[in-house]
């Protein structure tokens, strides 16, 4: 295969011989050249005079007295002339990101060489005049009539004289700020451009002879430049292209064109090519092409592994003298580079190069991520009002992988917060060691901003000087990207210490440097003309590889979808020749094409998924090659090979060592303190398996800190919440009153207070003398429990008076247990959280916030797994077979459900009874503490028998809120 950079070397050399060097090769972009040079090398067996190489745009920058701007600058002077021209009070804040689009605009005009003054003229005028502009051929004033349809005096809308009203200033606005920055020295590049056409001589050129290679499209100023350089017989030019999409095809009729050839065909008609006619019909030549469809973006990058191994099959007969495979014939282009990450981490070990020639996204770099964490820690995260942070934004740095290797107090603050439920912390508690002082130190204003985040880069710039991970790529990355981060931010503390920016409010800085990192790549190292290469469609100019693959060839990604956002509308974009739509898509059609007219084995893969923007179509051009290829194309789709995961049960057998364990966690012999809690119990009869993962395997939910509030914590608050007030109404006396609770219900200061105070201890983890920072579903929540605290006193008040006999009170009870090791000990038991007392009567009360009461049919039902098992009551009947034997009194275990509690009637004593029969309350449980024993009994023996493994529940409702259900997969 001959690739056209060899042609151009082969032609270029016969005509000029070795003495190059008067001569300056140009191209689109630099990287062609690294490959010609190459090629120019290999036609002479002597040592030659090498050529100028230089890119399009270096060339311009090299003829022009003025420097490129800095793009921040550039709109900071805008903004100076925009305030001047239309008297506005808009902020730079308001102004920075549009004030970008106007520049784009200017350089397009500049680019495209159109009058400014007649762009911009005041639209009135301009349709007025319509009939005088003799420049415009029939197309374009057409263009501008249909635009001016819409601008009739009788329709215009408050939208349009907006818009109008700026256009009558944009003449001006352009003028004076080219004015000023000729004033400075700089230019946007369009302007540039201009200027050097303005001011250029072909007489005073540096070199003599200047060869144009590969170019397609051309704006005005190109177009211009390259005429006045042929007029001077100083210009040499080499196009590149295929017969088959410039000449018209026999069954069609002018004016059609092939969108891929139709610049190719105005510049050839402008400027002769070189290489004659015949060296351009390969396109037609023997190929295989493959459209491949894939399921997912990844499972292209998958699909390499596989391709290479083809291609190497394919090309045995390529090999080299050394006998490797050429990996330098083969590219992988990505149309979507978001897969660039996938890619380079599915490239066999094989392929022994690999030169990547798009840069490497800042935004997927550690150093991304931090200095996005620590702009979040200083202006969301921190509130000026508290002088506190919030929990997310701390939590965010001391995960982060800088943080833990420059802070050896990270990990343990982290967890100390988590365990505390800090949800704003102070600055003072998190300032534990240096670096955690310097960065939760607030900052105020923009400058102090950039000069914190500069200072922290020179601290993260420690990790990097290990000469041990010095020849690891992505260390090296991660390094330039801390370098490029540098860079960025502190010409923005150059550009506020200078005014530009001295009035950008904090919130558009964030944007602005989200902005600038977001769009910012790192280069890769490496010796660009060997290895297989990895690319964007942009960098494959001029270039040509044997084998080639293209992966996320879809709708949206080739040609990008969508047009960028101008202040000049399409219709005058048209007329006046600016760029449009229709350029970019037959750009990216050339681009499409000229990469696959010499490629021998032509793979194109594309997404089938929809997501998002992507519609799961296949390229247009995909589609057009489809139907005009004069090859065969098969068509193939890529399977994951893989099929549904199949859940199998999971069954724990009690062996030897399992049951020796719960012996060792349990016997109270050997560890007096170890519980049998109901909810232990609850567990097992709800299921066997998450009773095994929590209380014999030790497993359980990570803590977390979290702003919400369940339904447990919710009880948990409103439990605290009661306790505090009983304990007050019982200070000197155990009796509860009527007048007692009738005057705190009277009290709502002091009701609200009781729950501040527990959402203090509960909550916030707080002293009690620091005021409870809540959010509005915070605030919600303590409203509601300070209404299910006065119905729970509204309640009392019914049932008073009564002795309040224990809260919060911790019972217990040694049973001896048969197992297959013999007897063992266990203590079962757990907190109550009422207990009151009036006439023989003894109430064992448990607190309910939701749920619905249930009256189970008898003892039986307890026991028996089921989802609507009465597991509440359950709890509150083992307390009451424990109380049975230590007092006199009758014992009545109850439920009090709060939110159900506002009937006079209301009776928190349970009932029993079968459906559709009278229920009895359990006035006293002595008549079924004998059946509760003796099932309780059967229970705790069947725990510990090696008989019954712990498997999982049948009923999946139960799993729907479980913490394991990731473990067991139901």
């Amino acid at each position: 295969m001959e690739t056209f950079l060899q042609l151009v070397a082969h032609d270029l050399y016969s005509k000029t011989g070795n003495d190059l060097s008067r001569t300056a090769i140009v191209f689109p972009n630099k990287r062609a050249s690294l490959f010609f040079n190459e090629y120019l090398a290999a036609e002479s067996d002597r040592p030659l005079w090498s050529p100028a190489y230089v890119s399009i745009s270096e060339l311009f920058r090299q003829l022009s007295p003025l420097k490129p701007g800095d793009p921040i600058r550039l709109v900071c002077e805008l903004y100076k002339v925009f305030r001047e021209e239309t008297h506005s009070e808009e902020t730079l804040d308001d102004f920075y990101f549009w004030g970008e689009l106007l520049i784009s605009d200017f350089d397009d005009v500049d680019k495209n060489l159109v009058d400014a003054d007649k762009l911009f003229t005041n639209l009135q005028d301009l349709k007025n005049i319509m009939d005088d502009y003799d420049f415009l051929d029939k197309e374009q004033e057409e263009a501008i009539r249909q635009f001016f349809q819409n601008f009739s005096i009788e329709k215009r809308t408050e939208l349009k004289n907006k818009f109008i009203s700026l256009w009558d200033k944009l003449g001006d606005i352009y003028r004076h700020y080219r004015k000023n920055l000729t004033g400075l020295g700089i230019a946007y590049e369009g302007m540039m451009y201009r200027n050097v056409m303005e001011q250029l001589a072909t007489d005073k050129l540096h070199y003599e002879r200047y060869i144009f290679v590969g170019f397609n499209v051309l704006n005005k100023v190109e177009t211009e430049f390259f005429l006045r350089l042929q007029n001077a017989g100083k210009a040499l030019f080499y196009w590149d292209y295929d017969v088959f999409y410039t000449r018209l095809p026999r069954e069609q009729k002018p004016p059609y064109t092939h969108e891929a050839g139709e610049f190719i065909l105005r510049n050839l008609e402008l400027f002769p090519n070189q290489l004659p006619e015949t060296a351009f019909d390969v396109l037609r030549k023997p190929k295989q092409v493959r459209f491949i469809s894939a399921p997912t973006e990844n499972a292209q990058a998958r699909y390499l592994p596989e391709w290479i191994k083809e291609m190497k099959e394919k090309n045995k007969n390529s090999t080299g003298k050394d006998g490797k495979w050429k990996e330098k014939e083969n590219a992988v282009v990505l149309c979507n580079e978001a897969l660039l990450l996938p890619v380079l981490h599915s490239i066999p070990s094989e392929v022994k190069n690999v030169n990547i020639t798009m840069g490497f996204p800042l935004a997927q770099t550690p150093v991304y991520s931090f200095i996005n964490s620590l702009v979040e820690l200083q202006t969301t995260g921190y509130r000026n009002d508290t002088g506190r942070y919030t929990y997310e934004a701390v939590l965010a740095i001391l995960k982060h992988p800088y943080t833990c290797q420059l802070s050896s107090s990270a990990e343990g603050l982290e967890k100390q917060l988590t365990k505390d439920n800090r949800f704003y912390p102070l600055p003072s508690e998190l300032r534990q060691d240096a670096f955690l002082e310097q960065v939760f130190t607030p900052q105020n204003g923009t400058h102090a901003l950039c000069r914190y985040l500069t200072d922290l880069l020179r601290e993260v710039a420690v990790i990097y000087r290990q000469e041990k991970d010095a020849e690891d790529i992505f260390n090296q990355l991660y390094r330039e990207s801390l370098f490029k981060s540098y860079t960025l931010i502190n010409r923005l503390v150059n550009l506020i210490e200078t005014g530009e920016l001295s009035s950008l409010r904090t919130d558009t800085l964030k944007r602005l440097l989200n902005r600038l990192l977001t769009s910012a790549n790192i280069p890769f190292h490496g010796e660009p003309a060997i290895g297989m290469q990895v690319m964007g469609v942009l960098e494959t100019r001029n270039l040509d590889f044997r084998n080639l693959i293209m992966l996320s060839l879809n709708e949206g990604q080739l040609p990008k979808a969508g047009g960028e956002s101008s202040f000049i509308p399409y219709n005058l974009r048209k007329a006046f020749g600016m760029t449009t739509i229709e350029h970019k898509n037959a750009v990216y059609a050339y681009y499409f094409y000229r990469l696959i007219q010499r490629a021998e084995n032509i793979t194109l893969l594309y997404n089938t998924a929809s997501d998002g923007l992507n519609r799961g179509e296949m390229s247009r051009f995909m589609l057009q090659f489809l139907v005009e290829s004069p090859h065969d194309i098969s068509y193939e789709y890529l399977e994951a090979g893989q099929s549904p995961q199949q859940t199998r049960d999971i069954i724990i057998d009690k062996t030897p060592e399992i049951l020796e364990r719960m012996h060792r966690i349990y016997n109270i012999h050997r560890h007096p303190r170890a519980l049998f809690s109901p909810s232990a119990l609850n567990a097992y009869l709800d299921c066997r398996l998450k009773f095994y993962y929590r209380y014999v395997a030790g497993l359980k939910a990570p803590e977390e800190v979290s702003a919400e509030i369940d339904s447990a914590l919710f009880g948990t608050i409103f439990h605290y919440s009661a306790e505090l007030v009983y304990k007050d109404l019982t200070a000197h006396n155990k009796e509860i009153r009527k007048e007692d609770l009738e005057a705190l219900l009277k009290n709502d200061v002091k009701l609200q207070a009781y729950v501040d105070n527990a959402f203090k201890e509960k909550f916030f983890h707080v002293s009690q003398t620091e005021q409870p920072e809540y959010n509005g579903t915070q605030l919600i929540h303590a409203k509601v429990i300070a209404s299910y605290l006065r119905q729970l006193l509204k309640n009392d008040l019914q049932y008073a008076p009564f002795c309040m006999e224990a809260m919060e009170k911790e019972v217990d009870e040694v049973m001896e247990v048969e197992t297959s090791a013999g007897k063992l000990s266990l203590k079962i038991g757990g907190t109550i959280d009422r207990m009151d007392s009036k006439g023989d009567t003894l109430r064992i009360v448990d607190y309910k916030t939701g749920g619905t009461p249930k009256i189970p049919e008898n003892i039986e039902q307890l026991f028996t797994p089921a989802n609507n098992r009465p597991n509440y009551i359950f709890q509150t009947f083992l307390y009451a077979s424990i109380l049975c034997r230590r007092q006199p009194l009758k014992v009545a275990p109850s439920l009090l459900y709060i939110h159900r509690a506002a009937s006079e009637s209301y009776s928190p004593i349970i009932e029993m009874g079968a459906s559709r029969q009278p229920k009895v309350p359990v006035n006293n449980f002595a008549f079924h503490e004998e059946e509760f024993r003796e099932r309780l009994q059967k229970l705790l023996q069947e725990i510990f028998s090696p008989d019954t493994p712990f498997d999982q529940t049948e009923d999946t409702k139960l799993c729907e809120y479980c913490d394991f259900r990731s473990l067991c997969k139901r």
